[in-house]
């Protein structure tokens, strides 16, 4: 078990981030595909990708890939992996899934089939019918599309956007891992002075502090592999370690959010004191209508309100008026703005210089990208 095949599974647009990302930590054989990125790594490399991962969504060792078009290959598909060189005479292996475009279907019947299937192998190698599960978590997922599956466990347990700096109740219109990517595509220089005019919770600006600090985003949080006996306990304090070492918190970073709700700037201020980037942060309780230029140079990266969140459509298309009239084309300024709206370039009052499709949960958007009035640095 010197290298592992692993995979990553991501939102759709995010695959090249995450590639390149996994790239980063020194992951092998690294290839993206719609939704996912596979890769083949060391146990560093595993504890790596689920500390510093930014756009992924969790890190999935990948036990083996088989056609399933029926149960029966399903069942030997899945039996004929070697389970036991994972999970104890103990472990507690749940099995969860999902199949697309495939024969197979019916998830509850793949569920069954797959703990059926490990069952009988772990039977055969622990010399026992009975398994009591009452050790440490091995969660098990399976993907099935296009009649080809693929079984994994999941190293991260809770997915890698819950960073930690956000109350499990608080509501967000972006999650952490799309925030982060939006950051990453924005490109931002070590003394950047970012701004956000409809901040939220504050993620968008949290993402970008981390980022510019290189600040791993799983540092503060706990993985499901670290209960795991092929883990050692020892790698994860040693990694863990390099990853506090590795952060540069004298940077001249900057960020700047505003929101009319002053709940909302309340909350985005206890969550970046939570992330531990406070000191580089400041919010404040302003209409967008408002927002200035006051500094020579600036980026902006928002996620405006739109849809469900307004409840009328016809007051984000006003808004993004507004917002066309107050991000001034200017040197040393750029903008950069997710939105559903197709006609937003239009309504902006310019053409994007860039724009790329993404999606914010299942909701699919564009990130339009205003840079080229940027006088080079």
């Amino acid at each position: 078990m010197n290298q592992i095949n692993c995979c990553v599974p991501c939102l759709f647009g995010l695959e090249a981030l995450v590639a390149q990302e996994l790239k980063n930590i020194g992951a092998e054989n690294v290839q993206p595909e719609n939704g996912r990125v596979f890769f083949t790594g060391s146990r560093e490399t595993v504890i790596d990708a689920n500390l510093w991962l930014r756009t992924g969504q969790r890190v999935e060792i990948v036990l083996g890939r088989f056609p399933a078009r029926t149960f029966d290959e399903l069942f030997e598909g899945v039996r004929a992996l070697p389970w036991e060189q994972w999970i104890p005479e103990d472990g507690r292996f749940p099995v969860k899934g999902h199949a697309l475009n495939s024969k197979l279907h019916s998830i509850p019947d793949c569920q069954k089939i797959v703990k059926k299937a490990i069952v009988r192998r772990l039977e055969r190698h622990y010399k026992r019918e009975i398994f009591l599960e009452d050790g440490a978590l091995y969660s098990v997922r399976f993907s099935i599309l296009k009649d080809q599956a693929v079984l994994m466990l999941d190293t991260s347990g809770q997915a890698l956007h819950k960073r930690g700096y956000r109350p499990g109740t608080q509501p967000a219109p972006i999650r952490e891992t799309l925030g982060a990517a939006l950051c990453m595509l924005a490109r931002p220089y070590p003394d950047t002075q970012l701004y956000d005019p409809f901040c939220g919770s504050g993620t968008l600006l949290i993402e970008g502090a981390m980022l510019a600090r290189n600040m791993a985003p799983g540092l503060t949080r706990g993985f499901m592999a670290e209960h795991w006996e092929s883990f050692p306990r020892a790698l994860w304090m040693e990694r863990r370690k390099a990853a506090r070492e590795a952060a540069k918190p004298d940077v001249p970073f900057r960020g700047f959010g505003f929101d009319i709700d002053p709940k909302m700037t309340a909350i985005a201020l206890e969550n970046a004191k939570h992330a531990g980037v406070a000191d580089c942060l400041s919010f404040g309780v302003r209409d967008v209508k408002d927002f200035t230029l006051d500094t020579p140079r600036g980026m902006v990266v928002t996620n405006p309100p739109y849809g469900e969140r307004l409840l009328d459509q016809t007051q984000a298309r006003e808004l993004y008026k507004v917002m066309g009239k107050v991000f001034e084309k200017r040197p040393g300024w750029r903008y950069y703005v997710i939105a559903p709206e197709k006609d937003f370039e239009r309504l902006f009052g310019r053409p994007a210089d860039k724009r790329r499709k993404l999606y914010n949960g299942t909701l699919e958007c564009n990130y339009f990208q205003y840079f080229k009035a940027e006088r080079a640095k």
